[in-house]
Order: C-alpha cells, then sequence, then structure tokens
C-alpha cells in the first residue's frame, strides 16, 4: 500500500488534518502525520519569538522528512499562514521531481518558494478553520489527486546526456533550432523559460546535478531582478552553473520585461517599446543601462570554474532588436561587447556578425557546446 506523509499543525488545524487523512485513507493510501505545531499551548508568542519558532519547527520538519521520505511515495502540507509556510518550507527540500502537494489558504504568495520545487498548490478557497462541507470537498479532491500522483509512472532518466538551456518568446526562434540541434548530435536539451520563475528551476536542475552543460541563450532575468525588482529571488540563476561547461549569449538584454501597458510609468513609455503580450511591455534600455547590465552578467560569468564561452550576435540581441525594430539598437550591441570583452577573466568572447535568432547563431552555440564538451573529454583522457 503506497504511504503518504502528512505534514501541519495538529495543534490549530487538527479537524482537517483529521479529514485529510481519513480522505486519503479512502483514496487508498495509508498516512503517517508529522505535526509541525509551534508548542505554545496557546498562548501569544512576541513577534520575534514566532519567527522563531517558525524556523525552528522548518528545519526540524525539513531534517525529518529527508530521514524518512524513502518510506513514503508522496509528501502532503497542509496549513494556512503559519503552518503553510512551515510545510512549504519542508517540502522545498525534496528533490524536484518527488511527488508533493500544498493544501493552503494562500495566506501569502507562494510562487517563488513554488518555482524550483514542483509543487503541487491546491486552494482551500475557505479558510482552514475547523471542518464545512465546502473543505472537506476540497480535502476529498486533495486525496484523490494525491493517490492518483503515486500511481504516476516513474519517467526513467534518459540515456541521451541532458543540455539545460533558456529561451523566451523574444528568442523563440534561436531556441527551437538549437533544441533541435542538440536532438540531432544526441543530447537531451531540457529547455527553461526565461522569465517567472523558470530560472530557479535551471538551478535546480544543475544544482541536482541533471546536466552535463548549459546554453544559457536567454539572460532576461538580470533586468527583471537587477533594474524592474519583480523578480523572484534566484541567486543562483547566473552562477548555479559554474561548474559546468556553460555557452552564454546576450539574449534580452537588450530591453526590460515590464507589466501590462497600463501599469508602466511614463518615464519608461517615453523610451521605445511596445507590447510583448497583454501582460508584457519591453521597454529598451539605456546606454547606461545596458553597461551596468553588461558588467553585472561579466561578474557573474566570471564565477567560472569550467569553460565559459560568450557569444555575441552583433545582428540583434532579441527579435524586436534588429533592422525596422521597434527596440532596435545597435550602439547597444557595441556597449555590451565591448564591456564584456573587457570585464572577461574566466570566459571568452566571440563576436557573431548574425542576428541572435538567425540559424548561424543557432549552429554556433551548439559547436561551441560541443567543443567545449569533446575538449573536457580528451583532457580528462
Amino acid at each position: 500500500m503506497a504511504r503518504a506523509l502528512v505534514i501541519g499543525t495538529v495543534e490549530t488545524k487538527g479537524a482537517a488534518i483529521g479529514a485529510l487523512v481519513h480522505a486519503l485513507e479512502l483514496a487508498g493510501l495509508s498516512v503517517k502525520v508529522l505535526d509541525i505545531s509551534l508548542k505554545c499551548a496557546g498562548n501569544a508568542l512576541s513577534a520575534e519569538d514566532k519567527l522563531a519558532r517558525i524556523e525552528q519547527r522548518g528545519a526540524a520538519a525539513a531534517t525529518e522528512i529527508a530521514a524518512q521520505i524513502d518510506d513514503f511515495q508522496i509528501a502532503i502540507g497542509i496549513g494556512g499562514g503559519t503552518g503553510g509556510e512551515i510545510a512549504l518550507g519542508a517540502l522545498k527540500g525534496l528533490p524536484a521531481s518527488y511527488p508533493k502537494m500544498l493544501i493552503t489558504t494562500m495566506a501569502f504568495d507562494p510562487r517563488a518558494a513554488l518555482a524550483d520545487s514542483s509543487i503541487t498548490l491546491v486552494p482551500t478557497l475557505c479558510d482552514i478553520e475547523g471542518i464545512n462541507a465546502m473543505l472537506a470537498q476540497v480535502l476529498a479532491n486533495s486525496a484523490a489527486m494525491a493517490a492518483a500522483l503515486v500511481k504516476a509512472p516513474k519517467i526513467m532518466p534518459s540515456n541521451r546526456p541532458a543540455i539545460a538551456m533558456t529561451t523566451l518568446g523574444a528568442t523563440g526562434a534561436a531556441g527551437a533550432q538549437i533544441a533541435e540541434a542538440l536532438d540531432a548530435r544526441g543530447f537531451e536539451a531540457t529547455v527553461f523559460h526565461a522569465n517567472g520563475f523558470g530560472g530557479a528551476a535551471l538551478s535546480q536542475f544543475i544544482r541536482e546535478g541533471r546536466a552535463i552543460g548549459l546554453i544559457d541563450l536567454n539572460v532576461h532575468e538580470l533586468g527583471r531582478m537587477r533594474l524592474a525588482g519583480a523578480h523572484a529571488p534566484m541567486p543562483g540563476r547566473f552562477t548555479s552553473g559554474a561548474d559546468i561547461p556553460r555557452v552564454v549569449l546576450p539574449g534580452a538584454l537588450n530591453f526590460l520585461g515590464l507589466g501590462s501597458i497600463d501599469t508602466i510609468n511614463p518615464a519608461h513609455l517615453a523610451r521605445p517599446h511596445y507590447r510583448h503580450s497583454g501582460h508584457f511591455t519591453h521597454v529598451k534600455l539605456t546606454k547606461s543601462e545596458m553597461a551596468e547590465q553588461s558588467l553585472a552578467l561579466a561578474a557573474f560569468l566570471n564565477t567560472s570554474r569550467a569553460p565559459c564561452r560568450v557569444l555575441i550576435p552583433m545582428g540583434g540581441f532579441s527579435n524586436e532588436d534588429r533592422p525596422g525594430g521597434m527596440i532596435e539598437d545597435e550602439s547597444l550591441r557595441q556597449i555590451a561587447a565591448s564591456t564584456l570583452e573587457g570585464a572577461a577573466e574566466s570566459y571568452t568572447v566571440t563576436r557573431l556578425p548574425h542576428h541572435i535568432n538567425a540559424p548561424e547563431t543557432a549552429l554556433a552555440a551548439v559547436d561551441a557546446m560541443t567543443e567545449t564538451l569533446d575538449a573536457g573529454v580528451h583532457q580528462d583522457a
């Protein structure tokens, strides 16, 4: 019989946890409950004491889960603000592909924490206070989902070595061409979206040792994190690949990805820009911003301990950075190229005459990756 580990604060959510356990058992799972209660016996805690206890309980739960997770086929957290936060922290320590769920009131924005964890999120709709028909149905639905998750076929790792890569709509043509070329050469391209939380998942993928190389085609998050302040924290985005061969291109370095057009401030709207979609507006960088961003990228790349090759497509960095494009600007490309060349310590720079979405650029990126990997094999031999 498949086993489920339920993680929650029995002290405050006992009725809901009991209902969830019952629903899981009806769905054919055996259940163990891990109590992550703060153990304050109903007494009010000061803000500092509460935060310290949340941290302690989260760390203890993560350690306990890691020690026994092989005994279970799925881990399920349940909680409101405090319990949900503790459970989420504990679940995040599990491997990305391990089945896990979080049933929560959505008392906090969980998206950043979910970015690299593949946790299935189930909003409870109503608060977790006692038990009622609405909550009971959500718990029953969650139990059915859990039972299906543990029956999901286990996909065996591919016998082809994986190359991680990044792309975005603005470099979509290049991304498709690179993935196809990698496949033709016997690699498995695992592609991550360079927006939202794809970069966090990329870092986790590399940390778990799943990639032998990285083609970082699109560095869009650099602007989102450093200039827009509108991105999830992902400190390892540009350094997690430091120990594997990297090929890096300045895809989307020329623009700042902002929100829907009606949320853009007048100063940004005064610059060349265009609507990428209803949710996103791309605004051209200034020359000073391009110099600053290029220096920041160089600093990350100089952490490389494995070969790192930077390819700069001087024909354009994104789909609208081209002759007649909405944000075309050759001077920004020159600034990026000169800055990256001048700051290079742990990487090499090659200028390409093509646009980033040209077939020649995709071929150059794949050639650079395979040459670097081949050189490493010969060196090891």
